[in-house]
């Protein structure tokens, strides 16, 4: 099954990245890939980090402590020391930082913001990035539609945001993430409850919106001046450096209008057809990733197959 354009086509590789006996997949809702195009799936069982080398081969898995249920926000960050993952329960608001092999280096608490978090007001991060500073954002995206920037060492710094769709204003900011080429810094936020995107300051301030091609985007990854996310319902999108459409990778506009959705039959699934890509990562090759929102779990690879 091949999908995408004559300039930008992926095979879809069949049976990639199964478990071995004795393990099984709750929902996978974050896949990232390190420096040596190992594949890290987080989901929402025991052990709740999976590691695959490019091929699907199993490697490894640990539990990040901490880290319940709802295992959801899952971010790689290579600093001058080695690579990092970063972490987030959205039901308990556990926000961590590991070394690859899981152990905890730092935890960010909760922001101390009465008028935001007052009574009957949950905190439930979904997702984290990392500035070129150090610098750490988090998206409150399941609880109050704020962002929270805290420093390198764990210190919180400031917040915004708030519900509503004027600017700065959000519903459900689900991802976020830095994009540093263009020669400025600045932050793209899943807005997935507008169907856009937003784009502020390191500071937070709005500078525009990204309302085109897409629906419900959920997360982003930037690989070779591209920028690739997972639309929620039910397919790959892939911007160029200027934020134009340049394809769209197995979409299934019938998928998530399934009643039951997204826990569907499994005799619904085809190959290289996506219901509800809740995560992606490209590998130091061109291949894409994806990890679905499906209760026993998903994971798709597509092989790029020209350049």
């Amino acid at each position: 099954m091949r999908t995408g354009t004559s300039a930008m086509q992926f095979e879809a590789v069949e049976g990639w990245g199964r478990l071995p006996e004795g393990y099984a997949f709750g929902y996978t809702h974050g896949i990232v890939a390190d420096a040596e195009d190992r594949i890290y799936v987080l989901h929402t069982s025991k052990p709740n980090v999976v590691v695959f080398d490019r091929e699907g081969r199993f490697l490894t898995a640990w539990h990040a402590d901490g880290i319940g249920d709802n295992a959801h926000g899952f971010y790689l960050h290579r600093e001058r020391d080695g690579e990092y993952l970063y972490i987030s329960d959205c039901n308990t608001g556990a926000v961590v930082k590991t070394t690859l092999q899981g152990e905890v280096v730092l935890r960010l608490d909760k922001p101390d913001l009465p008028d935001v978090y007052g009574e009957g007001k949950p905190y439930r991060p979904t997702d984290i990035a990392v500035a070129p500073n150090g610098d750490i954002y988090v998206t409150d995206g399941y609880g109050q539609n704020w962002i929270h920037r805290y420093s390198a060492s764990g210190e919180w710094l400031f917040s915004w945001g708030g519900t509503g769709s004027e600017p700065g204003l959000m519903k459900c900011p689900h991802g976020i993430s830095v994009k540093t080429s263009g020669g400025e810094t600045e932050l793209y936020v899943a807005d997935r409850g507008n169907n856009r995107i937003q784009v502020f300051t390191p500071d937070g301030a709005h500078k525009r919106f990204i309302d085109h091609d897409m629906d419900r985007p959920c997360s982003f990854y930037f690989h070779e001046g591209r920028m690739y996310f997972p639309d929620l319902n039910s397919r790959v999108t892939i911007f160029d450096e200027h934020d134009r459409l340049l394809t769209h990778l197995g979409e299934d506009q019938q998928a998530y209008k399934q009643a039951g959705w997204p826990n569907l039959p499994k005799s619904y699934f085809r190959l290289g057809r996506f219901s509800s890509p809740h995560g992606l990562c490209v590998d130091s090759r061109g291949d894409v990733y994806v990890a679905e929102w499906i209760s026993d779990g998903r994971l798709t690879k597509l092989k790029r197959v020209n350049a």
